[in-house]
C-alpha cells in the first residue's frame, strides 16, 4: 500500500506540491496564533469547598463542619483523595478526583453532596461554597499596589471596588485575591460599662443598629391616573445618622447609639498583611481559567492596568514585576525555540557537508518544516497547546525528521548517478529510477518508523502528574515522526524527480565527504571482520559494566526548574499574632534584599479573605525575583539559608513557584519530601513527628526540615452553666451570639457609598475587646434582664490546636523537607531506614512518605514494565520485516549498544537518573534500532542476490555508511543545543533527555558500524 502511495505521488505531482504548500501556510498560521503556556495542564481534577464557621475554634470546625462534609463527599463517584484543613473560623476541603475526570462533572457531583451536608451544619455556619475553577499553574501574576498618600483603608477600598472588579471582567481571569491593607467598615464600638449603666445587652444594640439601616417599600399609590412608587429611605447615610439611631425608648428620652458607644470608620480585623520590597502594600494574586493563554491574558491585564492608572488617584502605584509567569513562559519558549532553530540548522549543515549538492540538501531539509508544521496542525486538531513540552518534543525529533528523507534521497541520488554512469539512461526513465529507488528503502523506513512509535508507547501509560507532563512530548514526537514518514513517501520522491536527474548527469561519483568516510571506514571494518569476536566481546563487557553500575545512580523525579523566582515559606510559632509575623516577614525580606542577586520581593502573611488556603497568621509566603550572579544559583541559595538562620523562632523553606505547586498537588505539602504521620491524638502526633525529625535531621542532603506547625496554643474557653441559664431564663444561643459579637463583631447590615458597599458592624471597643477579664462583665440578655456573662458561664484559659489537617478522614501531621546536593531517591531510602530503625509507632498510627519521589517511583515502574512490552513489540515488528528470529536478534543488538552510551552520559552529567533521563533511555531503543534495520536489510538483499556472506557484510556496511552517519549526525547535532542548554529556562526536562539520547546515539552508531557487522559475520548465515 505504501509503495502504491509513492506511485500515486509521483503521478500527481501538482496535487502533492499544492498540499505541501497549504500545509506550510496553515501550519505557519496556527504556530503564530495558538495558545502558549509553560507546561501542559497539570491540574488534577480538584474541587475546593470553603465553609465559613464564624467564631468556632479549630476543633469545633473539624468536628461540626469538616467531618460531616468529608464523610459526605468521600463516597462520591471517582474521588481518589480528600484533604482538609480546619482553622479558626474556616473549613477548607480539597476533593481530588481520578485523573481524566471532567471538572464540571466533578463539581456537579460535589454540589449534589453538599446539598445533603449543608442541612447538618450548625446554625450560624455559612453555606459550603465551591471555589472557582482554576489550574495548578493558575496563579499567573502578583500585583503590588501601594500609595504614599492614601491611607490603608482608602487604598484597599480602591483595590476592592475598582481594581479587582475591572480585572475580574477580563475574559480568562478566574479569580483576583487581594491581601493586605485594611478593609473599611462602619463600626459601632460599644463601651460595656455604658451597657450595664443603661441595662442593655450587646445583642439589643446589634438588633437596633441593624434595624436602623433598613430600607423598605411603601408599595405605590394612584395619583392622576399613574402608579407612583413609595420609597422609604431609612438607610444610614453617615456616621452622625448611625450615632443618633435609637436603641430603646424609655421615660425621659430614648437611648441612642452614641450613649453606649461611638460610631466610627475603622478597619476590620486583619487576617493577612502584604508588602513589596519590605514596604507595606496590597498584593493581588491573579488566577487564570484553565486553558487560557497566559501570555496573551497577561498582556490584556497590563493594558487594563494602564487604563486604570489614568482614572485612579495619581498617588496609586502598581508594582508589576514581583511575579509574572508570562515572563518565564516567554523566556522558556524562546530558549526552546532557539534550540529548535539551532538544531535544525545543524542538521542542514550535516546534509550540506555529506550531500555536497544544494538540490539534495533542499529536498532532504524540506522534511523538517513540513513535518513540524504538520505536527502543529495535529496539535491544533487534538486541542493541545504549544508549550515547552510540545516544543521540546519537536526539538528532540528534529534531527530524526530528516532521517527518512535522507535515506530516500541518498538512495535515489545514488541510483540516478549509477543510471548515468552505466549508460542505462536510454533504457530506464528518470521517473522509473526514482520510483524504484524510493521503493527499495520503503520497508526499512516504514518499519524503523513504527519501531520508534512503539518505543514511545510507555509514555502513554504514565498516570498522574508525570503522565500529564510527559505524554504531550511523546504525542508530538510520534506525530512528527509519522509526518516525516508521510513526507518521505510523497513530497520527497516528487522533489527528487524534479531536481535530481539533472544533477546526476553531471556528478556520477559519491560526494567527497562520503568517499572520505568510506576510505577511513574500510580498513577498520576489515579488521573487525577478520577478528569478529573482539568487537563483540568488547561490547558485551561494556554493556555488563553499564548495567552493573546502575544501582549506583541516584534517582529523582524532575530536575529543578530555572524559573528566576523563589518561594520562601516562613512559619513562626503557632499562635503568634499577625503583627509579630509581619515584623518577622519584613526581616526576612530585608535579609533577602541585601543579596545582590535579588531584584524584588513580595510577601503575603496570613490569609486573604477570599483565599482557598487555611494559612495561619504566623505563616508568610515570600516571592523573590532574582538573577544569578558570580557565585551561581547554588551558592546564592546556600548564602540565603545561612542568613535565614539568624531569624529567631522561625522555620524557613525555599522552593520555586512551579516546583512548589507540583509538590503541593502531589503530596499536599509545599516540599519535595512529605513524611505524613496519621493518628488520632494531636499531642501524640506532634510528639512522634518531633521524634521523626530528630531521627532524620542528620541525613546528608536534607534541607529546610520542619514539622508542620500544628500545635496547642492558648485559648479562652467559655463554658456555659446550664443551671444558671435555666435560673435566669437564658439560652445557649444567646450566650454564643453575645460573645461572638463582643469579640469578633457582628455584621448587622451594609452601608452604601455610591457603588461601594461596606459592612456595618457592632462590637466592643478595642480598649475592652482584647482584655480577657472584660468578658466576665458582658451583659447577656435574659428573661430577668441583662446578666453578666460571668454569672452564666465559666471563663478560663486552656490550650487547643491552632490547626487540624486531615487526609482521607484521618488526622495527620507532616514532617517536610527539601533536598540539596543529593538525589531525592537516595535521601528517601535513608529516611525510610532511619524511621524504621528508631521510631516505634503506637497502634492505629502509621507513616506514609509522599512527594516527588513517589511520582518518580511510579513513573519508573510504569516505564520499566511497559518498556518490556515495547521491547516485545519491537521484536515482533522486526520479525514481520525479516521473517527470521536470528535477524531480529541481530538487529536488536543495537539496543544494548545504545544503552552503554546513555548510562555513561547519566554518570557524566551528575549520576542522577530522572524521569526525563529514563525516557531518554527508552527513546534510544527506537533510534538505535533504525541503524540495525538498515544494515541487516542491506545484508539480506545482497545475500539474496548471490553475494557471499563475508562480501555482503563488507559491501553492505559500506553502502549504508553514508545514511547511517547522516541520520546519526543530524539527530545528534540537532540535540546539541538542547543538551547544552540545561541551565536555560524551559530546557530543564528536555535537556537530560537530549543528553542521554546524544550519548547513546554516539556509542550506538560507532559500535553498530563494527559490532553488528561482526555479529552478522558470525551468526548471520541462516537469517535469509
Amino acid at each position: 500500500m505504501l509503495a502504491n502511495l509513492i506511485d500515486w505521488s509521483v503521478g500527481n505531482r501538482v496535487v502533492v506540491l499544492a498540499a505541501a504548500g497549504l500545509l506550510l501556510v496553515g501550519g505557519g498560521y496556527l504556530a503564530l496564533t495558538m495558545p502558549v503556556d509553560v507546561f501542559p495542564d497539570l491540574t488534577a481534577p480538584t474541587v475546593t469547598v470553603l465553609t465559613e464557621a464564624h467564631g468556632l475554634a479549630p476543633e469545633e470546625v473539624e468536628r461540626l463542619v469538616t467531618f460531616p462534609i468529608e464523610t459526605t463527599v468521600m463516597g462520591a463517584t471517582g474521588v481518589r483523595r480528600v484533604r482538609s484543613s480546619s482553622a479558626m473560623g474556616i473549613s477548607i476541603i480539597w476533593v481530588e478526583f481520578e485523573w481524566g475526570t471532567d471538572i464540571y462533572k466533578a463539581r456537579q457531583i460535589v454540589g449534589e453532596k453538599l446539598q445533603h451536608a449543608a442541612a447538618g451544619l450548625p446554625e450560624g455556619t455559612g453555606p459550603p461554597a465551591m471555589g472557582p475553577i482554576t489550574s495548578i499553574m493558575g496563579e499567573i501574576l502578583l500585583l503590588g499596589i501601594r500609595s504614599e498618600v492614601l491611607d490603608a483603608m482608602e487604598l484597599r477600598a480602591i483595590v476592592d471596588w475598582t481594581v479587582r472588579r475591572r480585572l475580574m471582567s477580563i475574559p480568562g481571569v478566574a479569580q483576583v485575591i487581594p491581601l493586605g491593607g485594611e478593609v473599611k467598615q462602619y463600626q459601632v464600638q460599644v463601651d460595656p460599662r455604658m451597657l450595664r449603666s443603661y441595662g442593655l445587652s450587646l445583642e439589643e444594640v446589634a438588633e437596633a443598629v441593624g434595624e436602623a439601616s433598613d430600607a423598605g417599600s411603601g408599595s405605590f399609590l394612584i395619583h392622576r391616573s399613574q402608579e407612583v412608587p413609595v420609597r422609604i429611605l431609612g438607610r444610614v447615610g453617615s456616621l452622625e445618622d448611625l450615632a443618633n439611631s435609637v436603641i430603646r425608648r424609655r421615660e425621659g428620652g430614648a437611648v441612642l447609639v452614641r450613649h453606649v458607644g461611638r460610631a466610627v470608620l475603622a478597619p476590620a480585623p486583619r487576617l493577612g498583611a502584604g508588602s513589596v520590597n519590605g514596604e507595606p502594600a496590597i498584593v493581588l494574586s491573579i488566577l487564570k481559567q484553565p486553558g487560557a493563554d497566559t501570555v496573551e491574558l497577561t498582556r490584556r491585564i497590563d493594558r487594563e492596568l494602564d487604563l486604570m492608572l489614568e482614572s485612579l488617584p495619581g498617588t496609586v502605584i502598581f508594582e508589576r514585576d514581583i511575579f509574572r509567569q508570562a515572563d518565564f513562559i516567554e523566556v522558556a519558549i524562546a530558549n526552546v525555540n532557539a534550540a529548535l532553530r539551532d538544531g535544525g540548522l545543524l542538521a542542514v549543515v550535516v546534509l550540506v557537508v555529506f550531500l555536497m549538492s544544494w538540490r539534495t540538501t533542499l529536498v532532504s531539509a524540506l522534511a523538517i518544516p513540513l513535518s513540524l508544521l504538520g505536527t502543529v496542525i495535529g496539535l491544533w486538531a487534538a486541542g493541545i497547546s504549544i508549550n515547552t513540552m510540545t516544543l521540546g518534543g519537536m526539538a528532540i525529533a528534529i534531527g530524526a525528521l530528516v532521517d527518512d528523507a535522507v535515506i530516500g534521497v541518498e538512495n535515489i541520488s545514488k541510483r540516478l548517478r549509477q543510471r548515468s554512469a552505466d549508460g542505462s539512461a536510454a533504457r530506464t526513465s528518470s521517473t522509473e529510477t526514482v520510483i524504484t529507488a524510493a521503493k527499495e528503502v520503503v520497508v526499512p523506513i516504514v518499519y524503523a518508523t513504527f519501531v520508534v512509535i512503539v518505543v514511545f508507547l510507555p509514555l502513554f501509560f504514565l498516570s498522574g502528574v508525570e503522565g500529564r507532563l510527559l505524554r504531550p512530548l511523546g504525542v508530538v514526537y510520534v506525530m512528527a515522526i509519522l509526518m516525516s514518514l508521510l513526507v518521505s513517501l510523497t513530497v520527497t520522491p516528487v522533489l527528487c524527480l524534479m531536481l535530481l536527474p539533472q544533477a546526476a548527469r553531471r556528478k556520477t561519483g559519491e560526494p567527497l565527504m562520503v568517499r572520505l568516510c568510506q576510505r577511513a571506514y574500510r580498513p577498520a571494518l576489515a579488521a573487525a571482520l577478520r577478528r569478529p569476536m573482539v568487537p563483540v566481546g568488547a561490547a558485551i563487557i561494556c554493556f555488563m559494566l553499564a548495567i552493573g553500575s546502575t544501582p549506583l545512580l541516584g534517582r529523582t523525579f524532575l530536575p529543578e526548574f530555572n524559573e528566576g523566582t523563589l518561594v520562601i515559606n516562613a512559619v513562626t510559632l503557632p499562635g503568634a499574632s499577625l503583627e509579630q509575623a509581619d515584623i518577622i516577614g519584613t526581616m526576612i525580606e530585608r535579609i533577602a534584599l541585601a543579596h545582590p542577586e535579588v531584584v524584588s520581593t513580595s510577601r503575603r502573611t496570613g490569609r486573604a479573605e477570599m483565599s482557598e488556603h487555611a494559612q495561619g497568621s504566623n505563616e508568610s509566603e515570600i516571592d523573590v525575583v532574582y538573577r544569578v550572579g558570580e557565585r551561581g544559583r547554588e551558592g546564592f541559595l546556600e548564602a540565603l539559608r545561612t542568613d535565614f538562620l539568624l531569624v529567631p523562632g522561625t522555620n524557613i523553606s525555599i522552593g520555586q513557584p512551579i516546583g512548589h505547586r507540583i509538590d503541593h498537588m502531589i503530596s499536599g505539602t509545599r516540599a519535595a519530601i512529605a513524611i505524613k504521620l496519621f493518628g488520632t491524638d494531636m499531642q501524640q502526633l506532634r510528639q512522634i513527628a518531633e521524634e521523626i525529625r530528630d531521627a532524620i535531621e542528620s541525613t546528608v542532603g536534607l534541607v529546610d526540615l520542619q514539622v508542620e506547625q500544628q500545635s496547642f496554643v492558648p485559648q479562652l474557653q467559655v463554658e456555659v452553666n446550664r443551671a444558671a441559664l435555666a435560673l435566669h431564663g437564658a439560652r445557649v444561643k444567646e450566650v454564643l451570639e453575645e460573645v461572638e459579637a463582643a469579640v469578633g463583631g457582628r455584621v448587622v447590615g451594609q452601608i452604601r457609598e455610591g457603588d461601594r458597599v461596606f459592612d456595618l458592624v457592632v462590637r466592643l471597643a478595642p480598649e475592652y475587646r482584647n482584655q480577657p477579664g472584660v468578658l466576665q462583665n458582658i451583659p447577656i440578655r435574659t428573661d430577668r434582664g441583662p446578666v453578666p456573662l460571668g454569672q452564666l458561664a465559666s471563663i478560663r484559659e486552656e490550650r487547643g490546636p491552632n490547626l487540624v489537617n486531615r487526609e482521607n478522614g484521618q488526622r495527620k501531621i507532616v514532617v517536610s523537607a527539601n533536598v540539596a546536593g543529593r538525589d531525592v531517591g537516595s535521601v528517601v531510602d535513608e529516611i525510610e531506614r532511619r524511621i524504621a530503625a528508631s521510631i516505634e509507632l503506637p497502634a492505629d498510627y502509621f507513616v506514609q512518605i509522599g512527594g516527588q519521589f513517589e511520582s518518580q517511583r511510579n513513573a519508573a515502574r510504569t516505564i520499566s514494565t511497559t518498556s518490556l512490552l515495547g521491547f516485545a513489540g519491537i521484536a515482533l515488528l522486526l520479525f514481520m520485516a525479516f521473517g527470521s528470529w536470528r535477524a531480529t536478534a541481530l538487529v536488536m543488538l543495537s539496543i544494548p549498544l545504545a544503552l552503554i552510551g546513555g548510562l555513561a552520559t547519566v554518570f557524566a552529567t551528575g549520576g542522577v537518573l530522572s524521569v526525563a533521563s529514563l525516557v531518554g533511555l527508552v527513546t534510544l531503543f527506537g533510534i538505535a534500532t533504525r541503524n540495525g534495520i538498515l544494515l541487516v536489510a542491506r545484508y539480506r538483499d545482497l545475500v539474496k542476490s548471490g553475494t557471499p556472506l563475508p562480501d555482503a557484510v563488507f559491501r553492505g556496511s559500506l553502502d549504508r555508511l553514508a545514511p547511517i552517519l547522516m541520520t546519526a549526525l543530524t539527530t545528534g547535532l540537532a540535540l546539541i543545543p538542547l543538551a547544552l542548554g540545561a541551565a536555560e529556562a524551559g530546557n530543564e526536562i528536555q535537556s537530560p533527555l537530549a543528553q542521554v539520547v546524544l550519548g547513546g546515539l554516539l556509542t550506538s552508531t560507532l559500535l553498530s558500524l563494527f559490532v553488528l557487522p561482526a555479529a552478522y559475520r558470525l551468526w548471520g548465515q541462516r537469517t535469509t
